[in-house]
């Protein structure tokens, strides 16, 4: 597909990027979670005799190795009292915890803890105010953090700022009283308590507008909070423990961190990784190439579609949606593609020029199309029924991206007066974003935090998809041609025309990774992410190869030639990390597997299932 013709740049009026964070997650600066002084160290003893790791006998009066396989011992033994207690081994934490002579923690970090997951804001706060920060003063006692130097045992970490800490108690304390309706003692708590504080004041005007919330779910909903019932006082703990030195304070739920670490390190690190369940602690993990989608095994009927410019899974997987120059949408089930019934919609009448993007709702049962002849319009993916054809624009319609609740979805056109505008899921215009930029593409991030739009000469813009401000803006150099946000919210995929794709960390504006190899020059062709554990990224590209590479290591993975034509993008199934879709100008479109799969739909005869080749017919 060819981008409409490019006009004048509009004017940039760039802004910077505001801190992002629910009520929750209160800004702070960043804070060392290591104590530099450790103070004295000692070797622990055993008062019975132990068995060695490997296998032997220890004498009762020999003392321990000071370390466990060059990791201190302390530090791992206080870990696995924290584990053994989150796991409910609560005897074997209290036995370890004496044989071994280390305390998880002192008696006031248990008091603390105590305070705030029982709401006894005084407490916490008193306990806190008789905190000191590591390295400051006199406080230099043991490695355990209790020695009667440093205050009352609670210890802070270097960097951490108290007064953050004292005003997200203060926060709950607050919203908790706003819960129970107490609406005379939250006014007081804050002007007499948050306000003198002087800490970020837009958060206080948030917190003063919730005032005047009318019931406890309007609350809650506009607080992003679940209450004092729900999580709320747990990850406030999490979040003050960040504050509090791990000397004293171990992070929540620290031995899980460190083996998500694990597997996360070794899944980056898997060239071919389609393992859709967590890899075993028991072995290290890799996956064969043997398993990786490098073969095609279906070719699916243009059945007049002409040059197929998008193909989406559905977010379930169980259905793949396709477009392009014509005026068809189809829909395939994606078990088996054989059955008949599997073309759910085979729109051929409504549409009266080619459709350039589709979008699914969140929960599948809606799917949005956006149209060059300058209409979008709402379909039912069950009956394949129109829902809503939505008023005209002026230019061609471009991009749909759907909110994560699937109450409203955001329309990107290259109409510079309404290039991007907010219905809600019957089709009534909601919000005009009287933005001036036209847009090529549009992304949005899952938690709601980034909305990215792309226009049609060489600019993204970075927008707070909550507020609709623009955050800042980066001049590519070259057009943009698609756009893709991660799922961890973090990371935006750019494919550009100049034959490279672009990994941007969106909060600190750098480039990770640059993807070449594919071709790019005149036309739209897409890139996005996909795989187990999104590990990759995949594009289309001009010579009919489709690539891809590594997320992670920004490793190029493969380039699998299946096409004639141009290649004009492809997408992973969210379902399943060894089946991949790809469309180009020729018309049928690709479904990739590995070589099991390959095998098995060799061996089917075609039969009447929607017309689908098996690999042995496909040239």
């Amino acid at each position: 597909m060819e981008p409409e013709a490019t006009s004048s740049a509009t004017g940039k009026g760039s802004a910077g990027a505001r801190p992002h964070g629910s009520i929750e997650s209160a800004s702070q600066p960043a804070a060392s979670l290591e104590d530099p002084a450790h103070g004295s160290r000692r070797a622990a003893t055993s008062s019975a005799a132990m068995g060695s790791s490997s296998g032997g006998n220890r004498a009762v009066s020999e003392p321990l190795a000071y370390t466990y396989f060059g990791h201190d011992r302390e530090e791992v033994t206080r870990i696995l009292i924290q584990a053994l207690s989150d796991m409910g081994y609560q005897a074997a934490a209290e036995s370890v915890s004496q044989v071994s002579g280390h305390k998880l923690e002192s008696p006031t970090v248990a008091a603390f803890r105590s305070a705030v997951l029982e709401g006894s804001w005084t407490e916490a706060e008193k306990l806190l105010n008789g905190a000191t920060i590591s390295g400051q003063g006199s406080g230099q006692g043991g490695r355990g953090g209790y020695s009667a130097q440093e205050g009352n045992g609670l210890l802070l970490s270097p960097g951490s700022n108290i007064v953050i800490m004292r005003f997200w108690l203060r926060q709950q304390k607050f919203l908790e009283l706003l819960e129970r309706r107490d609406t005379a003692n939250a006014l007081q708590v804050l002007r007499n308590e948050l306000t003198p504080l002087h800490h970020d004041t837009g958060k206080l005007h948030l917190l003063s507008s919730l005032l005047m919330c009318l019931s406890t779910n309007e609350l809650m909903t506009k607080a992003n909070w679940d209450g004092a019932r729900g999580e709320s006082r747990r990850r406030l703990l999490i979040d003050l423990s960040s504050c509090i030195s791990p000397s004293v304070m171990l992070p929540e739920g620290r031995l899980a961190i460190l083996l998500q670490q694990v597997k996360q390190s070794q899944i980056n690190n898997c060239i071919y990784h389609t393992a859709a369940s967590s890899p075993s602690l028991y072995s290290d993990h890799i996956c064969d190439r043997s398993n990786f989608p490098t073969e095609v095994v279906l070719e699916l009927p243009d059945a007049g579609m002409g040059e197929v410019w998008e193909v989406l899974f559905s977010n379930d997987g169980s259905r793949l949606a396709s477009c392009g120059s014509t005026n068809i949408v189809s829909i395939w089930e994606t078990q088996t593609f054989m059955d008949s019934a599997s073309l759910v919609i085979h729109v051929q009448k409504d549409h009266e020029s080619g459709v350039a993007s589709i979008a699914w709702s969140p929960n599948d049962q809606m799917l949005v199309t956006c149209s060059r002849d300058n209409y979008a319009r709402i379909w039912d993916t069950t009956t394949g029924s129109l829902i809503k054809k939505l008023p005209r624009f002026d230019e061609p319609v471009s991009a749909c991206v759907w909110a994560a609740d699937g109450a409203s979805f955001i329309l990107g056109t290259l109409d510079s007066k309404r290039s991007m505008c907010t219905f809600d899921m019957a089709g009534d215009e909601l919000i005009q974003w009287n933005k001036k930029h036209r847009v090529q593409a549009l992304s949005a991030s899952l938690d709601g935090r980034w909305l990215v739009a792309a226009d049609n000469m060489t600019t993204i813009y970075v927008y707070n998809g909550q507020t609709r401000e623009l955050e800042y803006e980066l001049d590519l150099g070259t057009q943009p041609t698609s756009l893709s946000i991660s799922q961890d919210c973090r990371s935006l995929l750019v494919n550009k025309a100049d034959s490279e794709a672009q990994l941007i960390d969106l909060v600190t504006r750098t480039t990770i990774h640059k993807f070449h190899g594919h071709k790019m020059d005149r036309f739209i062709i897409r890139s996005t992410f996909g795989g187990a554990n999104e590990s990759f990224v995949v594009s289309g590209s001009e010579d009919g190869c489709m690539f891809i590479w590594h997320k992670s290591i920004g490793a190029a993975v493969e380039r699998l030639s299946g096409h004639t034509k141009r290649c004009n993008g492809a997408t992973w199934n969210p379902a399943d990390p060894c089946m991949i879709a790809s469309c180009s100008d020729e018309g049928p479109i690709k479904i990739w597997s590995n070589r099991a799969r390959a095998a098995e739909f060799k061996n089917r005869p075609p039969g009447n299932h929607n017309g689908w080749r098996p690999p042995s017919e496909i040239a």
